[in-house]
């Protein structure tokens, strides 16, 4: 899951003073699009810069601090503008100097999501059909190899039912094995994933994290994946037992 930082930058006129700047931060918190508001004191922006060594010694040589306060704002996660409202209020502020929204950017991020969304969703199907098409022929070459015993049961009277069951917990076992082997893979796929993603939002001066299934999802992937072997393996076994009827003599 891909979280976007919608943050907006305001950065205040020099002159605005400290407490303005935080009374002005509370206004804007009590909107109703907003769902937070950070302040960062000139003090502290001089700080964050002189944890970069390519600035430390050109800060050092300045004879005051020329940084003026900045509000984060932070719009509502469910902004069905990307937060464009809040930054256009902002824009109109007489305490705003520079107004930072990347708008444009994001929209195509949302878009991409988007996009990416559809891939996953699409993908999980053909990799769930996959499954059951795999899991259903394993059990099939399973039964294959048994016929003989499963034929001699028949004919002692066994049900199908009873020459089915051991084949159904067999699928049910592949089906898990398959739902651990895709939870590995997606784990292994976001740390290889994980330092470009932070490259790439470092580059747009934002914020992202990769996250993975977490716990429900994890236990949704291994839950369906039993499922889908334990419904190969019914296929496969019904499909034999119906073909495979013993001939009394």
């Amino acid at each position: 899951h891909l979280r976007d930082s919608r943050e907006i930058g305001v950065f205040l006129h020099p002159e605005v003073p400290l407490d303005r700047a935080r009374a002005l931060a509370g206004e804007i918190a009590q909107r109703a699009d907003v769902d937070e508001v950070l302040v960062t004191t000139p003090e502290d922006g001089l700080a964050q810069f002189r944890q970069m060594d390519e600035l430390a010694t050109a800060l050092d040589a300045l004879d005051g601090n020329p940084l003026p306060a900045v509000l984060t704002v932070v719009p509502v996660a469910d902004a069905t503008d990307g937060g464009a409202a809040v930054a256009a209020a902002m824009q109109v502020l007489p305490e705003a100097e520079i107004v930072q929204h990347d708008a444009v950017w994001r929209e195509r991020l949302d878009r991409w999501l988007a996009f990416g969304e559809r891939v996953v969703i699409v993908v999980g199907l053909l990799l769930g059909l996959g499954t059951l098409l795999v899991v259903g022929n394993t059990v099939r070459l399973d039964i294959a190899a048994r016929a003989e015993e499963i034929g001699v049961l028949q004919l002692l009277g066994a049900t199908d039912r009873f020459v089915r069951r051991p084949f159904l917990y067999l699928g049910a076992w592949y089906g898990l094995g398959a739902g651990l082997l895709t939870l590995a893979i997606l784990a292994g796929a976001g740390l290889a994933l994980r330092p470009t993603l932070a490259a790439l939002a470092t580059s747009y001066g934002s914020a992202f994290a990769l996250e993975g299934p977490g716990a429900a999802g994890a236990a949704t992937v291994l839950v369906v994946a039993v499922a889908l072997g334990w419904v190969g393996a019914r296929l496969a076994s019904g499909h034999h037992l119906r073909l495979h009827r013993p001939v009394e003599l």
